[in-house]
């Protein structure tokens, strides 16, 4: 890879190894890819050092996916990565997994409060022909400093209206999966379709059950909503899997399991809640967009991008 007039070095490399080998902070791209002949890391690196890497899990027929059965893949920069330096990894990038029989490739990258360049690199993709197949927009609570400021302001109402409802919200580790049972019947009645490898979740949970959580919102003992957080990242908490149970006569259910989400984020001092995509086989679903943009101060975009080599 040539090195760009504006990098103090004079070349840069392009290096593959099995995804693993380095402990990445985004813990989904450190698991194996089951069913897959490789899961790689590709990394464009400085003076032994890592500037930009992605995750590719590579199929018998040729494909290379980053990353399957995650909420995301794409690529991950350093401080000071150039576009011109960018522009030739992809470049490389793409040179030498055809070298490796991979004729096709597909990636999603990270909105931008993951991966402060993802508009960038989304740029440089469209400018470099990859097709743009999927766009789904996120909605994000972002400063840690924020955070503690509407927890200020909201708990007190919030614990008010907790005691008038006669409800009690917690939040703490995965000690079972029974939740899911409740999940999966309680969006049925909504007939909200819910696409989820447990035997995948259960795995994930079990190799760090550190980084998930689970909100619990009961009435008299009895759970009238749920929803699983995950630090995808140790700066993040992402909103991913929730469920109220429609046959009782709740008041601002969700608003409960989202404060609790707060509490949660203050709790593990993360810079950003990610409150995730809002959407349906329809297309938007603009009554759960609005609901997210009441605890949101910002909003981008996770795009997919494919191409043929």
């Amino acid at each position: 890879m040539k090195s760009s007039k504006n990098d103090i070095v004079d070349s840069t490399i392009l290096k593959v190894k099995p995804s693993g080998a380095t402990q990445k902070d985004y813990f989904l791209a450190n698991l194996p890819q089951i069913g897959y002949v490789d899961f790689l890391d590709f990394e464009l690196e400085k003076k032994g050092k890592s500037k930009v890497s992605i995750s590719f899990a590579l199929t018998r027929t040729g494909q290379a996916l980053s990353i399957p059965n995650a909420p995301f893949g794409g690529f991950w920069c350093e401080k000071g990565v150039n576009s011109d330096t960018l522009e030739n990894f992809i470049l490389d990038l793409q040179i030498e997994l055809k070298r490796m029989g991979v004729n096709y490739l597909k990636l999603t990258q990270a909105p931008k409060s993951y991966e402060p360049l993802s508009d960038l690199i989304n740029y440089l993709l469209f400018k470099l022909v990859f097709n743009q197949t999927l766009v789904l927009s996120h909605h994000f609570f972002t400063g840690e400093k924020k955070i503690g400021k509407i927890l200020k302001v909201e708990e007190p109402k919030i614990r008010k209206k907790l005691k008038t409802s006669q409800l009690t919200a917690s939040h703490g580790n995965v000690e079972s999966f029974e939740f899911l049972k409740h999940i999966k019947q309680w969006n049925s009645l909504k007939r909200y379709e819910v696409n989820l490898d447990e035997a995948q979740l259960i795995n994930q949970v079990s190799e760090y059950p550190e980084r998930y959580f689970l909100i619990k919102l009961e009435s008299f003992d009895k759970p009238v909503g749920f929803a699983l957080a995950v630090k995808l990242t140790s700066d993040s908490i992402y909103y991913f899997l929730s469920a109220l149970d429609s046959t009782t006569s709740i008041k601002n259910g969700g608003d409960f399991l989202l404060h609790e989400l707060f509490l949660l984020a203050r709790e593990q001092k993360v810079d950003f809640i990610d409150l995730g995509s809002s959407e349906t086989k329809a297309g938007v679903n603009h009554s759960l967009m609005f609901f997210k943009s009441r605890f949101a101060n910002d909003i981008s975009n996770k795009i997919t991008w494919e191409k043929h080599l």
